[in-house]
């Protein structure tokens, strides 16, 4: 990837972030960028096709940096899925917590036909799957029981803790996926 497209795709994020995606227009992007429509529209053929780069390349530094975290403390599966709560309260609580972009995605692209929408849900199906893993590698009989529940603990939270930084959300939203985790493991 370019420097440029690299550069626009972080102001776009950026931007999106804490201004909301709707209320962000290409002008914008160029001038806090520092370049021009035409070379954002070399990279992207269009504001929508951005959108979906940011919310893929979002997804992606999360999902990496998450499953970093997880890999480099333990092998074992129970581990892992005890520790899930643990690294995103971490996450939530780093100065670089700007949230889920899925879930601000999903909120201004409400319309299920609209491809934001359709990225938004899949992204969201594909962590609770990833959870679900976790979950069956740790032999938890209802995995994707269990993956719904954590799931929404984690949505819940991360819409919380961005609409108020140390709301204390996510504190709340692990002590209650221990618990879920905890009675998962003993059934």
């Amino acid at each position: 990837m370019s420097a440029l497209k690299d550069k626009i795709l972080e102001t776009a994020t950026d931007l999106f972030h804490t201004r909301g995606i709707n209320s962000t227009g290409v002008d914008t992007i160029v001038a806090v960028a520092g370049t021009t429509k035409m070379t954002l529209y070399k990279y992207f053929a269009s504001k929508e096709d951005l959108i979906l780069e940011v919310l893929k390349k979002s997804q992606l530094d999360f999902q990496t940096w998450l499953n970093d975290k997880l890999n480099s403390t333990s092998k074992k599966p129970n581990d892992k899925i005890q520790q899930l709560f643990d690294y995103v309260e971490e996450w939530v609580n780093s100065p670089a917590f700007i949230g889920v972009g899925f879930i601000k995605a999903s909120a201004e692209f409400p319309n299920e036909e609209n491809p934001i929408h359709q990225l938004s849900s899949q992204q969201s199906r594909e962590f609770r799957q990833f959870i679900s893993k976790l979950a069956r590698d740790a032999s938890i009989k209802d995995a994707d029981g269990l993956a719904l529940q954590l799931s929404l603990l984690f949505e819940g939270a991360v819409q919380a803790e961005q609409m108020k930084r140390g709301s204390g959300a996510i504190k709340y939203a692990k002590k209650a996926a221990k618990i879920l985790i905890d009675g998962a493991i003993k059934s």
